[in-house]
């Protein structure tokens, strides 16, 4: 059984005020539930807790030896600007049957609707317009697919797959099935 991969759940952002305080950017469905995980962790062997004071603001501690020490200055908030807090994916609730957790395609062979292996999801990456999944396994190098109906028509995550039918312009260009991974 493969380790636990760990969910982005929220990034630390700029300092508020004085007192340690820090704009919390909340990827929970409902943004107050970030604090309903337990302790979340930088990915780097720090862990924290956090107490929201307003819309988007925490007080943010981290845990060292036991202790939940919390920031008490703007320096030290400052210093946790961009830290992505994440949690393991067991800590989350299974998801509703037909639905998946978008780290959870990361992983799945892609393959083309008439079963053609073309490469492994890297990554999801989503900009603001959209999600795309990365797609690796070809000699022309990764290849992004908008993750839409359209592109990505069937997803597996229990068979170990998804089904992509990109735009021809892709395929085209970057996807040549003779050269695909079996």
């Amino acid at each position: 059984m493969s380790a636990p991969r760990p969910i982005l759940l929220g990034i630390v952002g700029r300092p508020h005020g004085v007192r340690g305080h820090v704009r919390v950017h909340s990827y929970a469905a409902t943004p107050e539930d970030l604090t309903a995980y337990g302790p979340l962790h930088d990915g780097a062997g720090r862990s924290f807790t956090l107490r929201w004071v307003g819309t988007g603001l925490a007080e943010l501690s981290e845990i060292r030896e036991g202790r939940a020490i919390t920031l008490a200055t703007r320096d030290e908030a400052a210093r946790l600007t961009n830290t992505r807090l994440f949690i393991d994916r067991t800590a989350l609730p299974a998801p509703a049957p037909d639905e998946f957790y978008l780290a959870d395609l990361i992983g799945l062979t892609a393959r083309t609707p008439d079963g053609v292996s073309i490469g492994q999801v890297r990554s999801v990456h989503d900009y603001g317009a959209g999600a795309f999944l990365e797609i690796e396994g070809n000699e022309a190098g990764p290849v992004l697919i908008p993750f839409t109906q359209a592109a990505v028509p069937q997803i597996d995550p229990a068979g170990g797959y998804v089904i992509v039918d990109p735009p021809l312009e892709l395929i085209d260009e970057t996807i040549d099935p003779d050269q695909a991974s079996a």
